[in-house]
């Protein structure tokens, strides 16, 4: 009996351990699709999120999306709107295997018996779980991202009435050498950590809540095993659309924390820069940038999505 036992033991560590790493295999293909195809989008919400608030009298310095992509191109070439781009790309296998790989473990840990779906409620707790976990990696990824993005935006602005990236960086590890040295050491690349919690947690609950849902919703049940890839892609889309429906200010909130002058800072904290972007901008302040990040969120976790499902698939 205790042989037996242990054996049985043993196998279902080595699944659990197989499905582990099925989940960061396909988490890090899913996570390279979305990079590609929503960075650019990404781009121009970081700078709409981060321009200066224009004196009174005085335009902004971009007046929309498409306005931002103009000038980015024009100034930079398209490869502008990839600026940044390398430091989310060389961690995609870290964030989306802790993303996938957390939310295949908590499934197992709440489903019932082997092989029963999960509730639409199970799924949201699971995405919170890999959320709360993954933001421990997007802070520093995304502070990096955000510095780079940000400083043509902010060449030249006030360093008493504007965020300002007061050094002109070179890359993603000049920021992060700058950062470890001159702003705090490593405390310095968690700047911005607890509104990322208020937009990781609640935002990927909802969005692999509402991926499930839909699925289940085109499936006419609980086995989505036949779907195709337009079904995917169009689950995918809709699941990244519900991301930013309640997260969006969160966001802005960490972009202009990331990017805030070290020496003389704007900002005292998360609530201080809630308060002064809604006292100076009104709610709108709070959502700069959300067309872009909506258009991102959509092609971009439709990609991941149908990246992620087909390469699971492979993998058996």
């Amino acid at each position: 009996m205790f042989c037996l036992s242990q054996t049985g033991s043993r196998s279902t560590s080595f699944l659990e351990m197989a499905d582990a790493a099925k989940d960061l295999a396909s988490g890090t293909v899913g996570g390279a699709a979305q990079i590609i195809v929503g960075h650019p989008f990404d781009t121009v919400k970081v700078k709409l999120q981060s321009q200066p608030t224009p004196t009174p009298g005085q335009p902004p310095r971009y007046t929309g999306a498409i306005d931002a992509v103009k000038q980015t191109v024009a100034a930079e070439g398209p490869k502008g709107l990839y600026k940044g781009m390398g430091a989310p790309l060389a961690t995609v296998a870290a964030l989306n295997a802790v993303l996938f790989t957390v939310r295949g473990q908590m499934e197992g840990l709440l489903r019932s018996d082997l092989g029963v779906p999960l509730t639409i409620s199970q799924q949201f707790v699971c995405g919170a779980g890999a959320g709360f976990a993954v933001s421990f990696l997007a802070c520093p990824t995304e502070l990096v991202k955000c510095r780079l993005q940000a400083q043509g935006a902010l060449a030249g602005a006030s360093t008493i009435n504007s965020v300002v990236a007061a050094v002109k960086y070179d890359g993603p590890m000049d920021v992060a050498r700058h950062v470890l040295r001159s702003e705090g050491g490593a405390r310095g690349l968690f700047k911005g950590l607890f509104p990322t919690f208020a937009r990781e947690i609640p935002g990927n609950a909802t969005m692999f809540a509402t991926y499930e849902a839909f699925k289940r919703l085109l499936a006419g049940g609980s086995d989505t095993s036949s779907l195709g890839q337009g079904s995917l892609i169009m689950a995918g889309g809709v699941a990244g659309a519900s991301f930013w429906g309640i997260v969006y200010p969160a966001d802005v909130v960490k972009s202009v924390l990331q990017v805030d002058d070290y020496k003389n800072p704007k900002y005292r904290g998360s609530v201080d820069a809630f308060r002064k972007i809604l006292k100076a901008e009104g709610v709108k302040g709070l959502y700069k940038g959300f067309g872009p990040a909506m258009g991102r969120s959509v092609f971009a976790n439709a990609a991941c999505f149908l990246a992620y499902e087909m390469t699971r698939s492979s993998l058996g």
